[in-house]
């Protein structure tokens, strides 16, 4: 079996078909790049830390969109971000542009192109449609976000410092909860997608 007969439809244009794949992909990308800004921006009281909607929305955007369109749409974020746009979380307070980027968050944001390729991935293989298959995903486009995220902390403020205690420990619950609303989301909107078509 071909590369090719193993990919399936996503989401996106399952829900929005388009015959023009060129302005279709822009308009995608252009909104989810809008929601990725507006994901950065919201901050849910929690713990032990408060929860923002990122991750949830780069993983999703990935699932939804497949790879080459999901990194295609995180990289349109970042470059937005890159010309000084303050679209991340805590911009302008704490710096815009590349000099926030090579800050201590800048390898999580190369972790989010990674992992929306990776989930892309996936859901092309139908893995977006299952509860089961879809917390794995999610559970594996985490992964992908603090693997890099945590290097290029250790990187910048050295390996000495309690970089799990900074980078990763403090996330788990909140990242847990968004895996749990994805597995049921996506899977719940392909039922969905499903029921109209027939």
């Amino acid at each position: 079996m071909t590369t090719s007969a193993l990919t399936e439809q996503t989401l996106a244009h399952a829900v929005w078909p388009s015959n023009n794949t060129l302005l279709h992909n822009g308009a995608l990308a252009v909104l989810g790049s809008l929601a990725l800004w507006v994901s950065a921006k919201i901050s849910i009281p929690f713990w032990p830390v408060p929860l923002t909607m990122q991750t949830l929305v780069v993983l999703s955007l990935g699932m939804a969109f497949g790879a080459k369109l999901g990194m295609a749409t995180v990289l349109l974020y970042l470059a937005q971000g890159a010309v000084g746009l303050p679209v991340f979380s805590g911009t302008p307070e704490k710096g815009i542009g590349l000099a926030y980027m090579l800050g201590t968050t800048g390898g999580y944001l190369i972790g989010f192109v990674l992992a929306a390729g990776v989930v892309g991935y996936l859901a092309e293989r139908g893995w977006d449609r299952n509860p089961g298959t879809t917390l794995l995903a999610m559970l594996l486009g985490n992964l992908i976000i603090y693997a890099p995220g945590l290097a290029w902390l250790g990187a910048v403020v050295g390996w000495d410092k309690p970089l799990l205690a900074w980078g990763l420990t403090p996330f788990l619950l909140g990242d847990a909860v968004k895996i749990v609303i994805a597995a049921l989301a996506l899977p719940g909107i392909w039922r969905l997608v499903n029921r109209f078509k027939a």
